[in-house]
């Protein structure tokens, strides 16, 4: 199969590769009930060496770049009490911490979760960490300029490989908020 975005050597429909993939992640794929079918989501095999962006697009393309989201994982705080949430930008953009996604939680300060909490809580790598497979009571907070592409690259939960997922997927996860101003310009 061609990826339906970038020049890949190996391209699957995801279902066809849950082996590849992180339990939390398989399990999404396997259950996937949204609007686009889950064969319009394709593994692609990628060398983790390359798996962060600026080396990624570097090796597979530059025109990814534009077509690249960041899934992050965020901490809201509010007198004693820690809501975690994914925030999906695009990857030429930064997530407003403290403006948009503090607001929406309702928090009094919000900040990147650690990187051991990301992690732990997910079921993901580092690096990898993914808006699919999420716990399903966390708020994913998703960029409209994503929902806007027909293909987003995203992690696969796993430093090795990444996700071509149709933009307007995102807003079928459980969780999912698209919130204007999310992602600011770098």
């Amino acid at each position: 199969m061609d990826a339906p975005i970038g020049t890949f050597a190996h391209a699957w429909p995801a279902p066809d590769r849950l082996d590849d993939l992180v339990a939390p992640v398989a399990d999404a794929v396997r259950h996937w009930s949204g609007a686009v079918p889950a064969e319009q989501i394709v593994y692609v095999d990628t060398d983790p060496e390359w798996a962060d962006t600026a080396v990624f697009v570097e090796h597979y393309g530059r025109d990814l770049l534009e077509r690249s989201a960041n899934c992050v994982v965020v901490a809201g705080k509010r007198g004693g009490e820690t809501t975690l949430a994914a925030c999906l930008v695009l990857s030429t953009t930064r997530v407003d911490v403290n403006g948009v996604v503090r607001r929406q939680l309702g928090a009094r300060k919000a900040s990147f979760a650690p990187m051991d909490t990301a992690v732990g809580e997910t079921g993901m790598e580092y690096g990898g960490i993914t808006p699919l497979g999420l716990p399903a009571d966390w708020p994913v907070l998703v960029d409209p300029a994503v929902v806007d592409l027909p293909y987003v690259l995203v992690g696969s939960g796993r430093r090795r490989g990444k996700l071509l997922v149709p933009g307007k997927a995102f807003t079928d996860l459980p969780g999912a908020v698209v919130l204007e101003g999310l992602g600011l310009p770098v």
